[in-house]
């Protein structure tokens, strides 16, 4: 009979089901022989290949907050990190200039929901945990990718901080 009830709950379907919010931030890197990096295609329109670590940086259970910045025509995303990955953000950024952070966004179930979304340029050290970019993607994809951050975000925050 406990058999029964344990295997029972797979039969109800979940209808609180989220939007995911996948992130991936990978640093340009020179290409290895070790199997450590691979090649990916960034921007849908003048697609250019870029050389990535297979490791990220960063990930959702790294974000605090995401938010779309500007107008339906011309908008940015911004992601809020946690206070170590924002260290890390830093510690990346002062020891790449000239390299690429490569963003990956998945915002649904289906292969279509997710692709590589921004590759900005390194400039300079990126300190207070923060990462603007202009992705190559709809404001309603992202919408729905921002809303799946945050969700996670706050699924995942200590108890006092989702008060």
């Amino acid at each position: 009979m406990s058999a029964l009830l344990f295997s029972g709950c797979a039969l109800w379907p979940h209808h609180d089901k989220k939007p995911p919010g996948i992130l991936r931030v990978h640093v340009e890197s020179e290409t290895s022989s070790a199997g450590s990096t691979k090649t990916i295609s960034i921007l849908r329109s003048k697609p250019v290949l870029v050389n990535i670590s297979l490791e990220p940086i960063l990930t959702e259970a790294d974000v605090t907050g995401a938010k779309i910045i500007g107008p339906d025509g011309a908008f940015d995303v911004q992601i809020t990190f946690k206070d170590t990955a924002g260290w890390q953000l830093e510690q990346y950024s002062a020891t790449n200039p000239g390299k690429h952070l490569v963003i990956f966004g998945q915002w649904g179930d289906k292969p279509a929901d997710g692709r590589w979304l921004a590759a900005p340029l390194i400039h300079r050290r990126m300190a207070g945990g923060v990462l603007t970019f202009t992705p190559d993607a709809t404001h309603e994809e992202m919408e729905t990718w921002v809303k799946g951050l945050d969700a996670h975000a706050r699924a995942n925050a200590p108890a006092k901080e989702k008060d």
